[in-house]
């Protein structure tokens, strides 16, 4: 048998996902149950979304957690480069053979046409999906319009009938049929390949044995095959593991829960209680034990335990493990320094102490003045706010629609903070004085601490939103109602910041 190989294959778009520790841990103790190798690719295809800080972010915080890749970006390997963007010119050759093949064809189609067309499938009751109409132009046509330089992707050609068998690892056989199955598109208009075509090349040239991966992608699973069959190549072993959930059973997603791994780690949880708690998400060791270590679940791993249930993400639970965690396995001298590594390191002081050193008398004025910036969660409620010039409604508002301006900047820095909240008030027709006092309350408990932006700046993004998230919730939160009123007078505030960036200047 090959050299077992898995690999986990972020998208550095946006902070690092808990989920996605949790499939790289799975696929770590994976391969080295089998002395294989694990591999992290970085998929950074979508240019005007990824960043290298993301990319830096995930990196740093896998490692915080104790995962180590085998091969990667930062450490090199034999198969590289293990950025998609370093990769791309050879995804094209690979979509050219399959039209060459019959595999894949050119398509003209404009996105006004494709719009149409799913309107119209809308409106007779179909599911909207590609009609097949590119397959329709006679090689003669093709030709003519490449000749005239017209735009055009390219897509894969895909049966229209029977089903598609998937033998995955967890689940058996799992049977799709065709006529639900995509036309997807491979080589987009401006020559970049779609995630299904770098994943499928990267995979095999990086001879990916196992693929295991979140349950969301079982319906791409059609499409990856079918790739693996045109190219004549011999496809991984697919394993789908079940998705994280709410308590309430819903996908884990921030608008319920803090999903980001550096919130957890900024909130003071310990790497090993957190790879401790992700490692029982729908796995069990043999003896049902709770608590063990990475090593312990490594030696003990069988994917073969895996509950097929959707795996809860309890916050409260990961905190009781990570209290035995700190009162069972540290010595006083060895929390200390943990204590000290967290947050009262010279790295804090030195952020903390410009903001700070105007407003101290005494040394132990310090303190209370930035006690928040190493805090988790504060004790607010709608007392807090009481004092603030605009009515509760109008700061729940603002609130809510500043945590969703939060989690879109792809920048955080004052600068970028500060001209955020500036905007949305004068969006709003609110003084900017009057907007910010309850952002100060959220970030700080009180309007009477240094600057709310440089506070952001220093707690960082993700400890930043789930405040501005735990405020919300202090104040009542929305109904479902409220909710979707509020979705669409944000959106329209959006589309009044793209027409004012679109705007001539004068």
């Amino acid at each position: 048998m090959s050299e077992v190989r898995t690999r986990i294959a972020p998208s550095p778009t946006g902070d690092p996902h808990v989920g996605t520790a949790y499939i790289a841990l799975f696929n770590l103790c994976f391969a080295r149950q089998h002395g294989g190798k694990f591999l992290l690719r970085i998929e950074d295809t979508d240019q005007t979304r990824s960043t290298p800080e993301s990319e830096q972010a995930i990196l740093d915080s896998l490692r915080w957690l104790g995962l180590e890749w085998d091969e990667g970006p930062d450490v090199g390997g034999p198969h590289g480069p293990y950025r998609q963007s370093e990769r791309m010119d050879m995804y094209g050759k690979y979509a050219m053979e399959l039209v060459e093949k019959g595999h894949a064809f050119y398509c003209f189609a404009t996105s006004e046409e494709l719009d149409e067309m799913r309107r119209e499938q809308i409106a007779k009751g179909q599911t909207p999906q590609y009609d097949g109409r590119g397959l329709k132009l006679s090689a003669e046509e093709v030709q003519a319009k490449l000749n005239a330089g017209e735009p055009y992707v390219i897509r894969m050609k895909l049966p229209t009938e029977g089903v598609c068998e998937i033998d995955d690892m967890l689940r058996g056989k799992i049977e799709i049929e065709w006529s639900q199955v995509d036309m997807q598109v491979l080589l987009k208009a401006d020559g970049m390949p779609t995630y299904h075509l770098a994943n499928v090349v990267d995979d095999h040239l990086m001879k990916i044995t196992h693929v295991i991966r979140g349950e969301e992608w079982i319906n791409s699973a059609p499409k990856h095959l079918k790739l693996y069959e045109y190219f004549g190549w011999q496809a991984p072993v697919l394993c789908h593991l079940p998705l994280l959930r709410n308590p309430d059973k819903s996908k884990l997603s921030k608008r319920k829960n803090p999903t980001s791994i550096l919130y957890y780690k900024r909130m003071g949880y310990l790497p090993e209680a957190m790879l401790n708690y992700l490692g029982r998400m729908g796995w069990s060791m043999p003896d049902e034990r709770e608590k063990f270590t990475l090593q312990e679940m490594q030696a003990h791993f069988d994917l073969k335990r895996v509950s097929l249930g959707g795996p809860i993400f309890d916050v409260e639970k990961l905190s009781w493990l990570n209290s035995l965690w700190i009162r069972e396995n540290f010595t006083i001298e060895q929390l200390a320094e943990r204590i000290h590594n967290w947050a009262f390191n010279k790295e804090t002081l030195l952020q903390a102490l410009p903001h700070a050193q105007s407003r101290m008398n005494t040394l132990s004025d310090f303190a209370p003045l930035a006690s928040f910036l190493v805090s988790g969660m504060l004790n607010i409620n709608e007392a807090s706010f009481a004092g603030n010039k605009l009515d509760i409604e109008k700061q729940k508002e603002y609130l809510q629609f500043a945590l969703w301006r939060m989690e879109a900047l792809r920048f955080w820095d004052r600068d970028n903070i500060f001209n955020e909240l500036k905007l949305l008030a004068d969006q709003m027709g609110i003084k900017l004085k009057d907007a910010l006092a309850p952002i100060f309350v959220a970030i700080a408990g009180t309007t009477a601490s240094f600057s709310v932006v440089d506070s952001m700046q220093i707690i960082g993004p993700d400890m930043s939103r789930a405040r501005l998230r735990h405020a919300v919730n202090a104040l009542g939160g929305f109904g479902k109602n409220k909710q979707k009123e509020l979705d669409k007078i944000y959106a329209q505030l959006g589309k009044e910041q793209d027409e004012t960036a679109e705007a001539p200047q004068e």
